[in-house]
């Protein structure tokens, strides 16, 4: 298995009503394409078109799908606190 293989990535999409949607691909484009095709998850079909706000690289699918679920438990302000955060240079 290659390096580019063994990345995962939690990203953070922002809907056309304004509202998060978080989820963990291992091809952040390939996941954004799907989601505006309107064949990605149930919820964002309803909510196109949807843009990237931020994608976080994991050595491994578990370690993306376990931030995926802590990013989940937080508030919405959280989550843009995060997202600020964590693009900041």
């Amino acid at each position: 298995m290659t390096e580019k293989d063994s990345k995962a990535y939690m990203y953070v999409v922002e809907c056309a009503d304004g509202t998060l949607y978080t989820g963990y691909t291992t091809d952040v484009e390939r996941r954004l394409k799907t989601h505006n095709a309107g064949k990605g998850a149930k919820y964002t079909r309803a909510r196109l078109p949807v843009k990237l706000l931020y994608s976080e690289a994991f050595a491994s699918k578990p370690e993306a799908m376990s931030a995926e679920a802590l990013f989940k438990k937080k508030s919405r302000e959280k989550k843009l606190a995060y997202i600020k955060e964590h693009t900041e240079k």
